[in-house]
């Protein structure tokens, strides 16, 4: 451990005590559920997107379990507002344990990465749904294909 890792306790135990971002997004865009179940953590997501589509504007989770992974998910919740749905999907498992600044057993990850795979499970859901959105736009406006409508 390094000098700075009692910091880093304390901001973990912090971030689980006084959760920020915590509570359901009443209008979000995305909402996605995601557990551990090595150990039972489960978090739920909610994403609203900006109106542009492309920015997220507000993050909120609401969830159970150890320290590590509700600290990770108040925590990564403040770092995927302005965030493009690519650049969430572009997330590595080192984005969310640089950002719990101390190191982690293998079993300690599973923990720590949770609420980066439900928000990246999230978007790549929310994408799937707008791309079968816009092919059943097409078929809409163009019948003379045969499409049907």
């Amino acid at each position: 451990m390094g000098p700075g890792s009692d910091m880093y306790r304390q901001q973990i135990l912090d971030h689980y005590k006084n959760p920020r971002n915590y509570g359901e997004l009443e209008d979000a865009d995305v909402e996605h559920v995601g557990e551990n179940p090595m150990c039972g953590d489960t978090i739920k997501l909610f994403i609203e997107l900006a109106d542009d589509g492309e920015t997220i504007d507000r993050v909120s989770f609401i969830g159970d379990g150890c320290a590590i992974s509700q600290a990770s998910a108040s925590m990564l919740s403040g770092e995927l507002r302005d965030m493009s749905p690519s650049a969430v999907r572009e997330m590595d498992r080192n984005d969310v344990v640089d950002l719990l600044g101390v190191e982690l057993s293998p079993m300690r990850v599973k923990c720590a990465v949770l609420a980066e795979k439900v928000a990246q499970d999230a978007i790549a859901i929310h994408l799937a749904g707008k791309a079968d959105e816009e092919t059943r736009d097409v078929r809409k406006r163009c019948p003379a294909r045969g499409d049907i409508l």
